[in-house]
């Protein structure tokens, strides 16, 4: 007979990082090894704006700056709905048009039927949900290549667009509240307001993190890098709320044009949604674990075709708000509202900012970086005096140096083993 003696083993301790410098070789290695995150966007978006403020001045003035926000803000929306989808290795070629479908529900709702504005944007999300549901479905539960039905989703809602507007004219948008959201800005005390709110929400979240996973004996960042995050934020989000709440009219006689634009809290509200969404629920695990390897989420018990579903369904229903700002901004729905280069540009600003087309790997805070990449290259290049032709060239090939650099990060982290 063999006895066993029993040890009382304490709680094990993981080793935080103690000083800045091993946080930094920390980084610098995981970068090495291929995970590079949004540093290419971030670095892209720097290099953008040096640039075009050199060689514009005027890129940096007050009008400018408020114009960048409202100019990419239907698409970076898009784009943000685009993320879920793309982190399933699935794409959704007809965010653009399902965009316009919404918009042009909307506008029928509002302007021909003359129900409140509530009542359309209510009728435009449901819409958004609607297709996404059918467009899920046809995927998971049919078997149908994502590729395959969004395609005839983008050929037949075109369609749709031109009989909810009677062929090729255009309804207008008149009502001041849907009117206000891509055109108005807040007064200057409600733009200090949003300021304080974020900052302090975005400290009170890393100081309770760091707090917390010191006491579970994790490891952490170092507290003067998580000071640095912060401080980074307040200076960014500062300036910029500064300068947006300088006047921008050209006769304050007439009328006064300053604060921050009613849109960028809007997407500042559903990027803090969408990111709690993924990082803190099971809902956003189970995400991660379908786009990195879908038959071991099966085995593990996730309830793979409901992810699938679901993830168009967030998709559509983004398109849904991006629609409305669209609309919101032109002041009306036409036969182009969501097509053109919305599409295009809302999948480039995902993968621009880092979410990867093979699934398992980004954040919705990639497509707001690869939605003001997108932004800058249009806006800059038109400031220059550049034709439409060179603007997409541009584009493209930013998209094509993104995807190419997060086919490289696969293949390093593949080869060193840190994926």
């Amino acid at each position: 007979m063999t006895s066993t003696a029993v040890r009382k083993v304490g709680p094990v301790k993981a080793t935080a990082p103690s000083t800045v410098g091993n946080h930094l070789r920390n980084y610098v290695s995981r970068v090495r090894g291929g995970d590079i995150g949004a540093l290419p966007a971030v670095l892209g978006l720097l290099v953008l704006c040096t640039v075009f403020s050199v060689m514009r001045p005027s890129f940096l003035s007050a009008v400018n700056f408020a114009n960048l926000f409202t100019q990419g803000a239907a698409v970076t929306l898009i784009a943000m709905g685009l993320v879920f989808v793309l982190l399933l290795g699935e794409i959704d070629l007809s965010a653009g048009f399902a965009s316009g479908v919404c918009a042009a529900v909307l506008a029928n709702i509002v302007t021909v039927a003359g129900y409140p504005w509530y009542v359309a944007v209510l009728a435009a999300i449901l819409t958004g949900l609607v297709i996404g549901l059918a467009l899920g479905f046809l995927v998971a539960k049919v078997g149908i290549p994502s590729f395959v039905v969004t395609l005839a989703a983008f050929l037949a809602f075109q369609g749709i667009v031109l009989l909810l507007i009677s062929g090729g004219s255009n309804i207008s948008v008149r009502d001041k509240v849907l009117v206000a959201i891509a055109n108005r800005n807040l007064p200057p005390v409600l733009g200090w307001l949003f300021f304080a709110v974020v900052v302090g929400g975005y400290a009170a979240t890393q100081l309770l993190r760091h707090r917390k996973r010191i006491r579970r004996g994790l490891v952490t960042d170092p507290f003067p890098v998580v000071l640095a995050r912060i401080g980074g934020l307040a200076v960014i989000l500062g300036v910029a709320v500064y300068i947006l709440n300088l006047e921008r009219s050209r006769n304050v006689l007439i009328s006064s044009l300053k604060g921050v634009p009613i849109v960028v809290p809007i997407i500042a509200a559903l990027l803090v949604l969408w990111t709690f969404v993924l990082q803190r629920t099971a809902y956003g695990r189970h995400v991660y674990a379908v786009g990195g390897n879908k038959e071991a989420a099966r085995r593990a018990g996730i309830n793979v075709d409901r992810i699938r579903i679901s993830v168009f369904v967030i998709c559509s229903t983004m398109a849904a708000i991006g629609g409305i700002v669209a609309a919101s901004r032109a002041n009306s729905v036409d036969p182009n509202t969501g097509g053109s280069n919305v599409l295009l540009y809302a999948v480039g600003a995902a993968v621009i900012g880092g979410t990867s087309l093979f699934g398992g790997k980004g954040r919705v805070l990639d497509a707001v970086l690869g939605g003001a990449v997108v932004a800058v290259i249009d806006n800059g290049m038109g400031l220059m005096g550049y034709s439409s032709g060179v603007k997409y060239v541009v584009t493209g090939v930013v998209l094509l140096l993104a995807a190419s650099v997060d086919a490289f990060s696969r293949r390093r982290a593949a080869a060193t083993g840190t994926r």
